[in-house]
């Protein structure tokens, strides 16, 4: 995947709709779809659930990329060298453990 606007671009033209129809399915108009589309406009994560519904994808996939793209775009920001998406897994792996609510032995 390119980028979370080229997802929605790929998924919007394999159902042959315009950028208008996509924003009128959506409530956003025409100018911010191609704004998004082409990455100058970040989509709106209040929208996320709407979009999934829209594409009809599951909404935790849609969710991933989102994130995804924009931790990317973060990362190539601020020049993180290529080693940052192996510390980033290694860090949410932490948390995920960090998180797990600790069984009582009972004796």
């Amino acid at each position: 995947m390119a980028s979370f606007g080229h997802f929605i671009k790929k998924e919007r033209e394999q159902r042959e709709w315009t950028q208008t129809e996509l924003g009128i399915k959506i409530g956003i108009n025409t100018s911010a779809i191609c704004r998004i589309e082409n990455g100058s406009q970040i989509f709106s994560k209040s929208k996320l659930k709407e979009l999934a519904d829209i594409f009809n994808i599951d909404k935790q996939i849609v969710v991933d990329l989102f994130f995804a793209d924009k931790f990317v775009k973060e990362a190539i920001k601020y020049k993180c060298s290529d080693s940052i998406f192996s510390i980033a897994e290694d860090t949410a792996n932490y948390y995920r453990n960090v998180n797990v609510t600790q069984g009582k032995l009972e004796l």
